[in-house]
């Protein structure tokens, strides 16, 4: 058995939604609300493992609530109900821990084949949300190879390729930083190898992309 909540402040919808929903008798629909605010007080009582929640809702909407009950019951399933595909505010849900959408005039077939796709595991989405989540994980991605280059370089390592950008031979970069002629070349190889790149060009390209120096 499958025990649902639904969080939505239009009775008329609630109820069509709880009659599509009794179609099937692995669903159970433990409670409804009518906003966020009294769906976080509900939950403290009253389990479930599924809550359809409207996007647009009095006091606290869809968005905050989803984040709220993601943080504190992270295995809770959330599957967001909108009257529209609006894909921005679909996909900042989706960002806040929704697994996925229905819309308001979805099929009762529809609707149980989402909610069992989300409790099997599912996250379903449209292409264009689809699209959007891959490009922030890429963002992401790239963002923490960013820092995790900036955490490698030495204190002075980031000095030498400081200097290095600036202009200066090694000579020269060695008596600025009161080190040796060797220690300087040591720290370019190290800096090469650290940034993942063959010569001093690319090692000051990246270390200026990335925000090192």
């Amino acid at each position: 058995m499958i025990k649902i909540a639904i969080a939505e402040d239009s009775s008329n919808l609630t109820k069509v939604l709880r009659q599509k929903l009794a179609f099937n008798d692995q669903f159970e629909v433990v409670f409804d609300v009518v906003n966020g605010m009294e769906l976080l007080d509900k939950l403290e009582e009253n389990p479930v493992d599924l809550i359809i929640m409207d996007i647009n809702m009095p006091l606290m909407d869809g968005i905050k609530a989803t984040k709220l009950v993601k943080q504190k019951y992270p295995e809770i399933k959330i599957v967001i109900l909108t009257i529209f595909d609006s894909e921005d505010k679909i996909f900042d849900a989706i960002l806040a821990g929704a697994s996925g959408y229905l819309l308001k005039d979805d099929s009762a077939e529809n609707i149980h084949n989402l909610i069992v796709d989300v409790m099997n595991g599912g996250a379903v989405m449209s292409p264009t949300i689809a699209f959007k989540a891959l490009e922030m994980f890429k963002k992401d991605q790239t963002s923490a190879t960013v820092q995790n280059d900036n955490e490698m370089l030495s204190a002075r390592e980031i000095e030498v390729l400081e200097k290095l950008s600036e202009g200066f031979p090694y000579k020269v970069v060695a008596e600025k930083l009161f080190i040796s002629h060797g220690t300087v070349r040591k720290h370019v190889e190290n800096i090469y190898k650290k940034l993942r790149v063959s010569n001093k060009i690319e090692a000051i390209q990246k270390a200026r992309k990335s925000k090192i120096i």
